[in-house]
């Protein structure tokens, strides 16, 4: 029986390829290496002309066979578990930004109003609140808690302007939003800084005989 030279070689490659990946692969990997080894010796029982073709038996292909429609079950039950479920509420953040436009539009001074102290103060106050209630949930977000002093000093400042300005407007607006604000009074000069504190200590006897002893 003669074989030619390519046939061998292929027969070589196949067999030190399947010697070395069936101590790592699955039975389905290696089932496929046992179909590919048929196919090489069909190869070569042509090529010689006196090797018979091995019968493959109806059980082996349908073991081979894989079933796609377990693996898509699998994946809509994933899915299905992922889903979200939709109980019909806005969103907190959507329903802030809806009172933040309305508390706007109702201080605003005119139509066309967007840098009145009346129209930053009503967004920042509504701003605040959702700001308070996100980190009463989340109290380590710190990065949150940052934010929310730096905004309160913002409005305080722009309320100081306001009663400055107009206390008209400022005691409106601060009885319409519920805003607690301390007013800016006058700068208070020294007997009406320390007044309300006691006077120096005095000094006590046997201190007063050293002081006099001295002088």
């Amino acid at each position: 029986m003669a074989f030619s030279k390519n046939a061998l070689v292929v027969a070589l490659l196949v067999a030190l390829c399947s010697t070395s990946a069936e101590a790592f692969a699955s039975p389905s990997q290696n089932r496929m290496s046992s179909m590919i080894r048929q196919s090489t010796s069909l190869k070569l029982s042509s090529e010689a002309g006196d090797i018979e073709a091995p019968v493959v038996s109806d059980a082996a292909q349908e073991e081979d066979i894989i079933d796609f429609s377990d693996i898509e079950d699998d994946e809509e039950d994933d899915d299905d578990e992922d889903e979200i479920v939709d109980d019909g509420s806005l969103p907190g953040w959507y329903e802030s930004k809806q009172r933040m436009q309305e508390l706007r539009i109702k201080h605003r001074r005119h139509e066309n109003d967007t840098g009145s102290p009346e129209f930053q103060v009503a967004g920042m106050t509504e701003r605040i609140a959702y700001l308070t209630k996100h980190l009463k949930t989340h109290p380590k977000d710190f990065s949150t808690r940052r934010g929310l002093v730096a905004l309160v000093n913002k409005r305080r400042r722009l309320l100081n302007y306001l009663y400055k300005e107009d206390v008209q407007r400022y005691s409106t607006l601060v009885t319409s939003l519920g805003v607690r604000h301390k007013a800016p009074g006058r700068v208070a000069d020294r007997s009406d800084k320390y007044g309300r504190f006691p006077g120096q200590k005095a000094v006590k006897k046997h201190l007063q005989k050293k002081i006099q002893k001295k002088k």
